[in-house]
């Protein structure tokens, strides 16, 4: 069989997926390899090999067979032109990305529904599974549905799950993208957790990145080189190349498989302006259509949301995307409280104006320049776009992760900074995303951790250090030096939620003031509604106010950003009224706004 290049060959998306499938036929095998002659299944005993068996050639790279004997619990690698790798599109990676694949039958049945979720209604909690309970496990994270159900947030999103190396890391790095990450338990315990989360009303968001693969048990260039271009290039190494209709494919059989086999009611889709695509039709055109059709198919609401720093108004607009994260917010809240600027905060200045027109606005950059020495503006007009249609959070596993010590808001803003944020995130209708354990105030960091072997270990280690060398306000004062090793096991320890701070009064309090403020959100008749055209904001100094109007009834929150209290006499041009406070976060001061206190009023005039 001669060998082609890729240019040579047109490979329909129509043709049947790659990896191992059980039928009534037997166990079927199928890989893809541009430059193969020969290819075989390596049959395996545990980590132990028991037998080659030969692939047929059937065309165009692809290599299959189906042996009638072999069945559910086979395991196995792949063998081409002699050297024996593991399955990319494994379903299941039970000894790691370098270890054998495990075929198994799925005989979960899934007792619930998905929830019926308008975009408007969802309010979106950001998990780790590794670190959200301190087993680190789907089963330990099934047992605190019922807290985020009483909480009040409809909606669950965990961070990536597709196999990474290692016992322990944050996820984006992963290589095998319809696997999931074996040390948080088996595929029928993931079923199970999105199964009972679903009992409990909650929609399910999975976290996947397209943008690249993690340099550690990434084996497609081993099957065939032609999955990544050399055209462009990542922050993170070598980028897919989506114009190759295997590539493409790859991603969308990945989003169906865990839409089909694990529940999943949409994906949170990282770096997308990142996933570089000269098609005719981009990939994430055609994976909005997909996932939405899958939807449409099974009488259900399915959500895409993207991480996105291009403030493009097209993602949703032209692409399909449902909102797209806008981290413009977080930046300006932060540096108002903290007064930091270090780094990405250089783009944003300490002005409670600028604050009040990212929230009209939806962002803040619509075709300015971001940071000194750029060479293009960042951003555009997003008049088109609904408030639902904006992800504004106060923290998330980036933002708090990207600081040297993973400390988070209220270690630099204070309790009173703290909840004068919160407060002002679910006022407000945009989509708000809240950070695992936010909602107490929970004091233990989010570090980035990983679990490399060997030389890449090391090189991760180093890097790390030399990214915090020179910052002061993203560390604690020592340099990069005194920054958490992510190889040691203490660092992926001490991000692990811990849920006896909810017996300490401040933190109890704290989860009382956003069981308070989602139950607003969700029961008062203006704020339970979401349109972006009766929200207006300004400032008055170091004060932000914020409106919103519905069927004649208005809502007014104000925040203060200074630490001096301010006189409700000053406020006249507001022209508050009669004013009854629904939750403010400070001591009971009927005429005065707290330094750092936020205040709901039902205005009346």
């Amino acid at each position: 069989m001669p060998v082609t290049s890729f240019s040579e060959r047109s490979v329909s998306l129509s043709a049947p997926p790659l990896g191992s499938f059980l039928s009534d036929h037997g166990l079927t095998f199928r890989l893809w390899s541009s430059h193969a002659r020969h290819a075989a299944v390596v049959l395996y005993s545990g980590l132990e090999e028991q037998e080659r068996r030969a692939l047929t050639p059937v065309g165009q790279g692809i290599f299959e067979a189906t042996f009638p004997d072999l069945t559910s619990g086979t395991q196995y690698k792949f063998e081409v032109e002699g050297q024996v790798y593991p399955d990319p599109y494994a379903r299941w990676l039970p000894h790691g990305v370098h270890g054998p694949a495990t075929v198994l039958e799925s005989e979960y049945s899934f007792q619930h529904a998905r929830p019926q979720r308008r975009p408007d209604e969802l309010v979106i909690y950001e998990l780790h599974i590794g670190t959200f309970t301190p087993e680190g496990t789907y089963r330990a994270a099934a047992e605190r549905l019922p807290h985020l159900r009483d909480l009040g947030v409809t909606c669950l999103e965990l961070l990536p799950l597709s196999s990474f190396p290692g016992r322990w890391g944050w996820g984006y790095d992963g290589v095998a993208h319809f696997a999931p990450f074996a040390p948080y338990g088996t595929p029928e315990e993931l079923q199970a957790f999105v199964d009972q989360a679903h009992g409990y009303g909650l929609t399910v968001l999975l976290d996947m990145v397209y943008n690249h693969f993690g340099p550690d048990g990434n084996y497609l260039s081993a099957y065939s080189p032609e999955y990544f271009t050399s055209a462009h290039s990542t922050p993170w190494g070598a980028a897919p190349d989506y114009t190759n209709p295997l590539m493409r494919r790859l991603a969308l059989d990945s989003a169906l498989h865990w839409l089909q086999t694990y529940g999943f009611d949409g994906f949170r889709l990282d770096a997308t302006h990142a996933i570089v695509d000269s098609s005719e039709e981009h990939l994430l055109s055609e994976l909005a259509q997909l996932v939405h059709q899958y939807g449409s198919d099974h009488d259900s609401r399915l959500f895409l949301f993207c991480e996105d720093d291009r403030n493009l108004p097209d993602l949703v607009t032209h692409d399909g995307m449902d909102g797209v994260w806008a981290d413009d917010f977080h930046h300006q809240v932060r540096v108002l409280l903290t007064g930091q600027r270090d780094g990405y905060y250089a783009g944003y200045q300490l002005s409670v104006t600028d604050l009040a027109r990212c929230i009209e606005r939806g962002w803040l950059y619509e075709g300015q320049y971001w940071l000194p020495g750029q060479h293009h503006p960042r951003g555009r007009r997003a008049d088109a776009l609904e408030a639902f249609n904006f992800v504004y959070c106060i923290q998330n596993h980036d933002q708090i992760g990207n600081r040297a010590w993973g400390e988070r808001l209220q270690d630099d803003a204070g309790q009173a900074g703290f909840w004068a944020a919160s407060v002002l995130l679910l006022f407000l209708p945009m989509t708000p995303l809240l950070f695992q354990g936010q909602e107490w105030m929970a004091q233990t960091s989010f570090q980035f951790f990983s679990d490399h072997q060997g030389e890449l270990g090391r090189l991760v280690s180093e890097g790390r250090k030399a990214e915090f060398a020179g910052f002061e306000a993203f560390g604690q004062g020592a340099g990069g030096a005194a920054v958490p090793d992510p190889q040691d096991m203490g660092t992926f320890q001490n991000s692990k939620l811990d849920w006896s701070e909810l017996a300490q009064d401040r933190h109890a309090q704290t989860l009382t003031l956003y069981q308070n403020l989602l139950r607003l959100r969700r029961d008062d008749p203006v704020l339970s509604q979401s349109s972006r055209q009766t929200l207006r904001a300004g400032s008055y100094g170091d004060l932000l106010w914020v409106e919103r109007r519905h069927a004649g009834e208005r809502r007014i929150a104000l925040v203060n950003f200074s630490d001096q209290p301010v006189p409700l006499s000053e406020l006249d041009p507001l022209a508050l009224g009669r004013a009854l406070p629904l939750l403010r976060t400070g001591e009971e001061h009927p005429t005065v706004i707290g330094g750092k206190e936020a205040v709901i009023f039902a205005a009346f005039l």
